[in-house]
């Protein structure tokens, strides 16, 4: 369970890392 939310956790803060990049693009 607490491997699960960090997976969970990484994924969100990758996702804002490619909205970002979008966004400068």
């Amino acid at each position: 369970m607490k491997k699960k939310r960090r997976a969970k956790m990484a994924k969100h803060k990758h996702d804002k890392r490619l909205k970002a990049n979008r966004h400068k693009k």
